[in-house]
Formats: structure tokens, C-alpha cells, sequence
């Protein structure tokens, strides 16, 4: 019977996606660094790269932040400061919030009948910003942003603190989603309880990370959680 959901934020609930292509082009303009579309999809690549660099304890949270942009600029050749660059973007990013297809509605449906919990790798000032402006707090009865808790997904303290935060848990009671293999299935499997790969873009599997389950849309989320119960 589950009865405690961990949801990821970005890319899972948010568009982060949608979010980062404004503000990065926004902030590449102001900087005077190329921002077609071309550079933005390099820059996500780099940026997806140096995250996984953090979730595998290779680099701390400040390394990723400005380290994104140094490599970037370096590939590009460009006179740019990642500093200023970074605190830009993070300004830029904080405005404004983009729901996924389905995420309204389907916090809607789950509230009330589930004990739900945020659980992302976002940057605090960043993630409190949006979720303030979508209005989604309402839904949760718990909301941890890696920053706070002092540890990263997937790392098990990560887990650790939240459940011992949360009190009174049953692991066989609870399920993360989340679309991230390596950040949120993997923090699940690493914190033993069941995992729910959101993947709508239809990314290959990996043979190291298995999820329990797989959906590909939002709406199979309810009648999955109904199956399992």
C-alpha cells in the first residue's frame, strides 16, 4: 500500500527545460555570448554533465554552478565571466514557473490520498521562487531542496534526512518519480523503496539502473499507484 510519494520537481512536475531555454538565452544575450540555438543545446549538455559530475560526488554544488559556464565559454572561445554569468541566470531563472502537461491535475488528484513530498537537486533560492509562483507548496507535507538538506540525490543521506525529518515512515509504503535514472530512480534504489521513472521523451533504458515501474505521461501516474494499492 503506498502511501508516501517523493516527487522530483524539474522536468517532472516543472518545465524546467522550457524555463532554463528562456532564461539562458536571456542571460547569453545580455553577456554578449552567442545564444542560438545551436550554443543553448551545448550549454544543456554541458550543464546536464556537470550535474551528473555532483550526483557521483566529483564536484560540490559551487564547481557545477560556475563550472557549466567556464567550460562552455571555453569551448566557444569567448571573453565571458562565468560568475557574473551564473548569478544572471539565476536571477533570470527564478522568474516565473512552467507547468508540465498533466501536473496540475494531477496534484489535484493526489492530494489528500497520499502523503507528498518535493524532493529535487535544484538551487534553494531558485526552487522556493518557483514553487511560490505556481502556487504548488499547498499540496506537500514536506519540500526538500538538496541545498538544505545537505546532501544530493542519490546519495542514501540524502534519504536519510528526509525520512528522519518525516518521522514515522515505511519504505514499503513509499515510491519516488521522478525522470531523472541517475538522480531520482537511483536515490530511490539506494534509499530501498520503489521507484517510478517518468520518461515521456522515451530515453533508452539503462542496464545498471532499473526502475520499478515506467510511465510516459503524468496520467498513468493514478491508475499505476491504483494497481500497486
Amino acid at each position: 500500500m503506498i502511501k508516501h510519494i517523493f516527487l522530483d520537481l524539474d522536468d517532472t512536475l516543472l518545465d524546467f527545460h522550457l524555463a532554463e531555454h528562456i532564461a539562458i538565452r536571456a542571460t547569453f544575450d545580455e553577456m554578449g555570448v552567442p545564444s542560438d540555438d545551436k550554443t543553448i543545446a551545448r550549454y544543456s549538455v554541458i550543464n546536464r554533465s556537470c550535474w551528473e559530475r555532483l550526483e557521483r560526488g566529483e564536484w560540490t554544488r559551487a564547481e557545477v554552478l560556475v563550472g557549466r559556464f567556464k567550460l562552455l565559454f571555453t569551448e566557444l572561445g569567448v571573453n565571458a565571466d562565468p560568475v557574473a554569468t551564473q548569478a544572471m541566470y539565476e536571477d533570470k531563472l527564478c522568474i516565473g514557473h512552467y507547468f508540465l502537461p498533466g501536473a496540475e491535475k494531477l496534484l489535484d488528484d493526489l492530494y489528500g490520498r497520499y502523503k507528498l513530498y518535493i524532493t529535487s537537486n535544484g538551487t534553494a533560492r531558485v526552487q522556493d521562487s518557483r514553487i511560490e509562483s505556481s502556487g504548488i507548496a499547498k499540496y506537500f507535507d514536506g519540500i526538500y531542496v538538496s541545498q538544505r538538506v545537505g546532501a544530493d540525490k542519490p546519495s542514501p543521506v540524502f534519504f536519510e534526512r528526509v525520512f528522519s525529518d518525516i518521522g514515522d515512515i515505511n519504505k514499503s509504503e513509499a515510491i519516488i518519480v521522478g525522470d531523472s535514472l541517475t538522480s531520482d530512480i537511483m536515490g530511490g534504489i539506494n534509499a530501498g523503496i520503489l521507484t517510478c521513472y517518468f520518461n515521456p521523451k522515451k530515453r533508452p533504458p539503462r542496464e545498471d539502473i532499473k526502475p520499478d515501474y515506467e510511465i510516459g505521461s503524468l496520467d498513468e501516474l493514478i491508475p499505476l499507484l491504483e494497481s500497486i494499492n
